[in-house]
């Protein structure tokens, strides 16, 4: 039978605590309900009285039909010398309308005496009559033992203590923090062992990631007998971040066999990951463990070989079990088996005895010497295989472009891109405004192509970056120009290269919407729909 461990997400409050990190309640609204949808026990949604926002969530959340998730209210123990029951905060938990509460409580005797400036004895009582009293009112009550290791370190026995007095005021769960993230994995398997030799409710673990071995510290801790894990989703948090419990769950569940959540459930681990990752405005690493675009891309020619055979060969998990996806990464290292997967993937029959494959290979090659980098741009790639197999059709192509920039001492600088494109047998001449030279570049490719091809006003641009690849050079230098675009949810990466930075900027754009058509199979271009908008667009 598969041993339970509960998962505890704090990313709407924790995570919150992180540099950068902003959510407003409408974010937090749609993270719960996916943190819900993929069967997190208990979801903390803020601490109710603290702030205004939190007041605010906790209100909404009420209306929201949750299908699985507790949502949790966060707080402290009362105030020395206080009674739980006229302490303010937690009476603002119940008043938040939650059925689980999670306080805090110190289990450091020098936080004790030298942070709340009281006795040990009264922090015993705060901490008991704290729970005693949301137990009253009907709670499911977890207590976090603060700063809980580097306390049993420095004195064991009133660490324990402190446990033992939420435990006999009637604690559902008691959470074991290890608050400054300094402890380690073997520290942390030894110091649950012990606790749970004195205690009888269930334990949980909740570390920070400050040395980082906070995924390592959750896997000794639920081995040695910890059945509550703590965490954020991506890792954010204060300082260095909580645990990342997109890491912690496959490792528990496909690696030591725990069950956190369902099988499907577990395949939406990259969905979520991307998207609270989206809505917190954050960039996720390539190289994130798991989920990151680059957890099962293959790039050398002797590992992608052996990938094709056997994916266990470098792969350590099936990609598809926590909904991430294989891919195999072309560039100057590609082999022969590099190019066929990626020719597979796209459904090109193309021989690899054949002249053509091995020009591609070529090609390649010498282009990366260039400074083009395909492995960041696989959309420009899967440009140019289609082009070399005579699968693309070139539905469009630049007869020139003009750019005017203007700059008064009184004015902000304007820019305005003219544009001649073929399309088909007729060429397009229009003009559009822009904030600088490429957005003017791009409005007017836009408004040229719009009328031909209506799908390119659902594409937009997410990211723009530039790369000087000779400093040598200084302003004369190559430059790289990556180009992230996204439509209907998908996206994908175009590459440009020249000394130029316009007109890698203009290979990079081209690319970006010869590929959107190429993915809604435009095979020509359609009709116009009125000969008014037509002559509109040819005069301006």
């Amino acid at each position: 039978m598969e041993r339970k461990v509960y998962l505890y997400d704090t990313t709407l409050r924790d995570g919150t605590q992180g540099e950068g990190i902003s959510l407003s309640v409408e974010d937090k609204i749609k993270i719960a309900l996916r943190l819900d949808q993929f069967g997190i026990d208990f979801i903390e949604g803020g601490w109710p009285g603290s702030n205004p926002k939190d007041m605010a969530f906790f209100e909404r959340i009420r209306e929201v039909p949750l299908k699985h998730a507790k949502i949790t209210a966060f707080g402290s123990t009362c105030r020395p010398h206080v009674a739980a029951a006229e302490d303010d905060n937690l009476r603002a938990l119940i008043e938040s309308g939650v059925k689980a509460a999670a306080i805090f409580g110190k289990s450091w005797d020098m936080h004790v005496t030298d942070a709340l400036k009281t006795t040990l004895e009264e922090n015993l009582r705060m901490v008991g009559d704290s729970v005693s009293f949301l137990k009253s009112q009907g709670l499911t009550t977890l207590f976090l033992a603060e700063h809980f290791f580097d306390g049993y370190k420095a004195n064991s026995a009133y660490a324990m203590q402190v446990l033992q007095a939420a435990e006999q005021a009637g604690a559902d769960w008691i959470v074991l923090c290890d608050t400054n993230g300094g402890s380690l994995p073997t520290e942390i398997y030894d110091i649950v062992k012990a606790v749970l030799k004195n205690l009888q409710v269930p334990l949980g673990i909740h570390p920070h990631n400050d040395s980082g071995v906070a995924v390592a510290n959750v896997l000794a801790a639920v081995q040695a007998g910890a059945t509550q894990v703590q965490g954020t989703i991506n890792g954010i948090g204060e300082r260095c971040g909580n645990v990342n419990l997109i890491s912690v769950v496959p490792n528990l569940q496909l690696k030591l066999g725990y069950s956190c959540v369902s099988s499907e459930q577990l395949q939406q681990l990259t969905q979520l990951s991307r998207y609270v990752a989206e809505i917190a405005n954050m960039t996720l690493p390539n190289n994130q463990p798991f989920v990151g675009n680059s957890a099962f891309a293959h790039k050398g020619g002797i590992h992608v070989s052996a990938v094709l055979r056997d994916p266990k060969t470098y792969e350590h998990i099936e990609p598809e079990e926590i909904g991430n996806k294989r891919r195999v990464l072309v560039s100057e290292l590609a082999g022969q088996s590099n190019l066929q997967a990626k020719m597979e993937e796209l459904g090109i029959d193309l021989s690899l005895e054949r002249a053509e494959a091995r020009e591609i290979i070529k090609t390649i090659k010498e282009r990366e010497f260039q400074g083009y980098q395909y492995e960041g741009a696989e959309a420009s790639l899967t440009l140019m295989l289609l082009e070399a197999s005579g699968k693309l059709k070139n539905l469009f192509s630049l007869d020139s472009f003009k750019i005017l920039m203007e700059k008064s001492a009184s004015h902000a600088i304007t820019s305005e891109a003219t544009v001649k494109i073929h399309v088909n047998t007729e060429v397009v001449h229009t003009a559009a405004d822009g904030n600088g030279p490429v957005n003017a570049l791009d409005n007017a490719m836009r408004k040229a192509l719009e009328v031909y091809y209506p799908c390119i006003s659902k594409m937009h641009l997410t990211d723009y970056k530039v790369r000087v690849l000779d400093e040598n050079g200084a302003t004369a230098a190559k430059v790289r120009v990556l180009i992230e675009s996204a439509c209907d949810g998908e996206k994908w990466s175009t590459v440009g290269v020249s000394t130029n930075v316009i007109e890698a900027s203009w290979e990079a754009l081209a690319d970006s919407i010869r590929y959107l058509l190429w993915k809604e199979g435009c095979e020509e271009a359609k009709n116009l729909v009125a000969s008014e908008a037509r002559v509109g667009i040819l005069n301006h």
